[in-house]
Order: structure tokens, then C-alpha cells, then sequence
């Protein structure tokens, strides 16, 4: 019988399934790994590197599309979004996603919009 588990097994199981026994630091890291998996396959996606990233503009729409599938896919604060995705500061790639969803007549999730 196998007592102890490495940091892999450890993450891999968390993020399978996290649980009452699964606490703070190990179901982070699960979180942090899930969403780095997430901007690499974005990028793979954009066909950008992470130099390309760097040199896009903070407020390009491709960064802003990829920071709105990290806050609804991820748990991860929106500092560390902002600072994965070279955007600045923490509050910037919030008010481009609130901004973006007004520009674009959004209504909020599950809410059907009404002709008038």
C-alpha cells in the first residue's frame, strides 16, 4: 500500500475531484495549474508565444476574450489573470470585461433580453 503521494499525484487528484480533506495550498495549485493550461492552450490557439503576448497591446481584444475564459473557468483572482496576461494592473482587465459586455448589449448570465 502506497502511504505517501508525490506533489503530482497529490495535484492531479485535487484537481479530479477536490473534497473536505483536499485544503487551501494544494487545491490553489490545482486551480493554478488548470488555469495555465488554459492560457497555453489559448495561446496555442492564437498561434502567439509568450513574447507576442508581452508585445500585444494590454487592451488587445484576443488578451481580453482569454482573461473572460480565465474568470469563467478558473477561480483565479483577477490580479493574477492581469499579471499572467501582461494587462497591467489587476483592475484594468476588470473594467475591459465589465466595459466590453456594456458595448456589446450583454445581458447578464441567464437573463433573456425583451423586445421592447
Amino acid at each position: 500500500m502506497k502511504w505517501f503521494l508525490g506533489r503530482r499525484e497529490l495535484l492531479e487528484q485535487v484537481s479530479a475531484r477536490p473534497g473536505p480533506r483536499h485544503f487551501g495550498e494544494a487545491v490553489q495549485e490545482a486551480s493554478e495549474a488548470q488555469a495555465e493550461r488554459l492560457v497555453v492552450e489559448g495561446l496555442k490557439r492564437l498561434g502567439w508565444t509568450e513574447e507576442v503576448l508581452r508585445a500585444k497591446r494590454r487592451r488587445d481584444a484576443s488578451k481580453v476574450a482569454l482573461a473572460r475564459e480565465l474568470r469563467s473557468r478558473t477561480t483565479m483572482p483577477p490580479a493574477w489573470i492581469a499579471e499572467r496576461l501582461w494587462m497591467g494592473r489587476r483592475a484594468y482587465p476588470a473594467w475591459l470585461l465589465g466595459r466590453r459586455e456594456e458595448v456589446s448589449g450583454a445581458s447578464p448570465a441567464g437573463q433573456a433580453v425583451l423586445p421592447l
